[in-house]
């Protein structure tokens, strides 16, 4: 089974029209939804409440990224979990492609998709790991067509093996926006895991980047975030080698 964890924060009406996605991106995968709500205040409870299908987890205040979806991921049931940011609209199949890359090699921890814009225009989901230097973090090819060990994927989709994330644990807590995708990332290829990137699993992303408001809190949060990671990880400017080499059974 698939366990879809979304995580939300006053966005009903995204949250519907990615809801109303998934039974064509999930087909025809045994799924359940859990729903994550960090507080909101736009009706997204009244919404939720027309959905008895899904589970849903109110929180009252918000909680930040990791701490919400860990809450979805110690209610998750699946043999694979996956991460769903509410801005985004996976295509039919797309989970069912991601699934299957898993199931073939059991090596992989975790993968991710393809992301694309409003517009169809490619989005730079996998990635080298970022240092002080680059911020903005190194971009590997955009026509990469098959199955792809990568760095990381970001966290706006990512499907995970449950063995996987029970032998490197949850989302680090102390992160409370970004970066804990990469984190969860690293932490898998150290433990011998790998991550790939699947092309032929498509999402479309919305990039609702609540950080860019200039001297928000959240964006002193995801500073905060950044300096803990890079503390946490004991590196700056050079990024961190892994050898990847197949999971003993």
């Amino acid at each position: 089974m698939l366990s879809i964890v979304i995580l939300t924060w006053n966005s009903w009406a995204l949250l519907e029209e990615c809801l109303a996605a998934l039974p064509s991106a999930t087909a025809p995968l045994a799924t359940e939804i859990i729903v994550v709500d960090n507080g909101s205040r736009d009706g997204t409870t009244a919404g939720l409440a027309r959905h008895p299908e899904i589970t849903t987890i109110t929180n009252v205040t918000n909680r930040g990224v990791a701490p919400g979806r860990n809450q979805g991921l110690c209610r998750a049931r699946g043999e694979f979990a996956a991460l769903l940011d509410v801005d985004t609209v996976p295509a039919p199949g797309a989970f069912a492609t991601m699934v299957a890359r898993l199931r073939a090699d059991p090596a992989v921890g975790l993968v991710g998709p393809k992301l694309v814009d409003l517009d169809g225009g490619l989005q730079y989901s996998c990635r080298r790991f970022p240092t002080l230097l680059d911020k903005v973090c190194r971009r590997l090819p955009a026509g990469v067509g098959r199955a792809l060990t990568v760095d990381y994927v970001i966290g706006a989709c990512q499907v995970i093996r449950r063995a996987a994330l029970d032998h490197v644990g949850l989302l680090d807590e102390h992160i409370f926006y970004g970066p804990e995708d990469v984190d969860l990332c690293l932490r898998l290829q150290r433990a011998g895991w790998k991550v790939e990137y699947v092309p032929d699993a498509v999402v479309m992303h919305l990039e609702r980047r609540v950080t860019r408001k200039l001297l928000s809190s959240l964006t002193a949060r995801h500073a905060y975030g950044l300096g803990y990671f890079f503390w946490k990880h004991r590196y700056l400017f050079r990024r961190p080698v892994i050898e990847l080499e197949r999971r003993a059974a």
